[in-house]
């Protein structure tokens, strides 16, 4: 684990997170041809000391809010979609922590060495046999005396070689039922990885999500003393909806931008003729407003709901967040998808200044981060006792 100074910082956080982006923007085509971990971006969040921001002040954080992390995902995804949702999945599992682990020591130790270190953490929720439904486990924590085991087929562990940790769910005792899980923390020296498949995909190709076999070993106070239920409902759900939507936000802004870009010099060109497919461009800024503000409801939602274990859990809270997801993820892919008409063959080949397929390729992801399908699978199974938020104010 690398161990990086510790010093408070005097910039603000988007000052931090700007040169970050300029560094992941220089490796981006690469870390996506290549299909290899955005190191060089990872490397300048650690030394912008960015990844141990959420952890409150009196542990050695910043107690950066979730919107303040939001911001940072929006800057981040214009410049390396991948650089960005390692920082997201991060950010969420730091956000269990946070929120879930004040209530043991060892946790709010660990807490601690994160903000200190600068660890990067991993989670591991999937497993064979169970699809992408993180609320079932097969594989169970066995706890003898003082130390838990732990042995997972996890079919995705994304950058698990590059982690400083993992967060793994699995059953809470060998005799609990698939949906009574806990979770774990796995230090680095405490587990061994055999890789099982490997992660050769269409976008989102830096995250590096291969799946292991997952062997772990450590003391049994590294377990969450809360049910995995409540942490996946109290934060983990809505964290990964908005920062998730942080980062498609910023794909498709970046976007937008390149297409606009595009339209102004075809308007030189032609003695400020506007280009045919300028009209596209207002739909398209149309559009992002539409993220945006659905982004900012969703962050504002979760706030007010925050300091409330009782509404964090509601079924309007669960659904609201899952509406932020599924109009995010649906609502960018119309945006690129403007943005290359606009952009033409200048957009569709790579190597320009215009080029979008990158941006087209990782938005198609947003949709498969736990299926749509499945998401609004669960919103209607809920709306059939619950009634719709149709107030304006709430």
């Amino acid at each position: 684990m690398s161990v990086v100074a510790f010093a408070p910082q005097a910039e603000s956080l988007c000052d931090r997170a700007q040169r970050v982006a300029g560094i992941a923007a220089r490796h981006a085509d690469d870390v996506d041809h290549a299909g290899r971990f955005p190191r060089e971006a990872v490397e300048a969040m650690k030394a912008e000391r960015l990844l141990g921001i959420q952890v409150p002040a009196a542990h050695g954080g910043e107690g950066a809010t979730l919107t303040e992390i939001a911001e940072i995902c929006v800057i981040l995804g214009q410049a390396c979609a991948a650089s960005a949702m390692v920082f997201a999945m991060h950010q969420i599992k730091a956000s269990s922590l946070v929120e879930h682990g004040e209530e043991s020591t060892w946790h709010t130790g660990f807490m601690r060495d994160l903000a200190k270190h600068q660890y990067l953490l991993a989670s591991a929720t999937t497993e064979g046999g169970i699809g992408g439904n993180l609320r079932n486990s097969i594989c169970a924590i066995a706890i003898d005396g003082e130390t838990c085991r732990l042995t997972k087929d996890a079919t995705v562990i994304s950058y698990a070689l590059e982690a400083d940790a993992i967060l793994i769910t699995s059953r809470a005792h060998d005799g609990a039922a698939p949906s009574d899980q806990a979770m774990t923390v796995f230090l680095k020296d405490q587990y061994t990885l055999d890789k099982t498949n490997d992660w050769d995909t269409l976008g989102m190709r830096g995250t590096c999500s291969e799946g292991f076999v997952f062997k772990g070993e450590a003391p049994a106070c590294q377990v969450f003393p809360k049910p995995f239920a409540e942490i996946a409902a109290q934060s983990m759900l809505a964290t990964s909806h908005l920062l998730w939507s942080g980062v498609w936000y910023g794909i498709a802004a970046d976007a937008v931008a390149r297409s606009q870009s595009f339209v102004r010099a075809a308007a030189r060109k032609a003695q400020g003729q506007v280009p045919p497919g300028a009209a596209h461009l207002a739909e398209a800024v149309n559009l992002l407003q539409l993220v945006k503000s659905n982004l900012l409801t969703g962050l504002k939602t979760y706030q007010d709901a925050r300091a409330n274990p009782d509404k964090l859990s509601s079924m309007s809270f669960a659904i609201a967040m899952n509406n932020v997801k599924i109009a995010s993820s649906e609502t960018i892919l119309d945006i690129i998808h403007k943005a290359l008409l606009i952009c033409g063959i200048m957009g569709y080949k790579n190597g320009t200044p215009f080029s979008l397929g990158r941006h087209l390729r990782d938005a198609h992801s947003a949709r498969l981060m736990i299926s749509n399908d499945r998401i609004l699978g669960n919103t209607a199974t809920m709306l059939l006792v619950q009634k719709p938020d149709v107030s304006l104010l709430g």
